[in-house]
């Protein structure tokens, strides 16, 4: 599941965000001021950054700067009322790849970024240590060794490693993976994990995907 970070200080602007994104499967998380966008950014590691200009400690232009210096490839849009061609310049020049004017229709800055997660070579391709995916192919890989996965195997692995770093609950994967409410039988999760070891030759304690006991799991290189 694909993970869009928020950096907005107008508390009905990113409610009304975070409604509309999460129904259209997305996860959302939230920063209120520059400061917690760039440490939410490095923890959270999103796939996609919503950005005001306008926020307080750090401005949105200087956040944006920031997260280029460690990211080149991550989408971000700008949410703004600054509309001169000046600024939109300066916006797009400290490495935003759009520029979307508030007010804005929620349909218009949903296309938009269902058309930057397209074109987003980081949504085709990810990484585990020495496993490869590919998002579009459904291929799998472990160095030159091509694996066959079901395709539910192959989404629960796509949402460790689009989680990477972060404790995966269990309710929160029967959830996004399986699409089914949290109170459902979570054992089926094990099966899964289980298989995904054997066919990806990870050991259980020491591989990249770690048993968070009575938690969940956490997909880690």
């Amino acid at each position: 599941m694909k993970r869009i970070l928020i950096i907005e200080d107008e508390p009905g602007i990113f409610n009304f965000l975070k409604q509309g994104l999460e129904e259209e499967g997305y996860t959302i998380s939230i920063a209120i001021d520059g400061k917690q966008g760039i440490e939410f950014f490095q923890s959270e590691k999103p796939d996609l950054i919503l950005l005001d200009w306008m926020l307080p400690k750090v401005s949105g232009i200087d956040v944006c700067k920031a997260i280029r210096e460690k990211d080149t490839e991550i989408p971000i849009l700008f949410l703004t009322a600054k509309d001169t061609v000046h600024e939109t310049i300066e916006g797009l020049q400290c490495g935003a790849n759009d520029y979307i004017k508030k007010p804005f229709s929620f349909e218009e800055l949903l296309e938009r970024i269902k058309v930057h997660f397209r074109n987003s070579k980081d949504q085709q391709h990810l990484t585990l240590g020495n496993i490869f995916l590919n998002v579009n192919t459904y291929e799998v890989k472990v160095d030159t060794s091509c694996i066959a996965l079901t395709q539910r195997e192959f989404e629960l692995l796509e949402f460790l490693i689009r989680n990477k770093g972060n404790i995966c609950k269990r309710d929160e994967i029967i959830e996004k993976v399986w699409g089914i409410n949290f109170e459902y039988d979570t054992g089926v999760i094990d099966v899964f994990i289980n298989a995904l070891r054997k066919k990806l030759n990870l050991d259980k304690d020491n591989g990249y995907i770690k048993t968070v006991r009575g938690v969940g799991y956490i997909a880690n290189e």
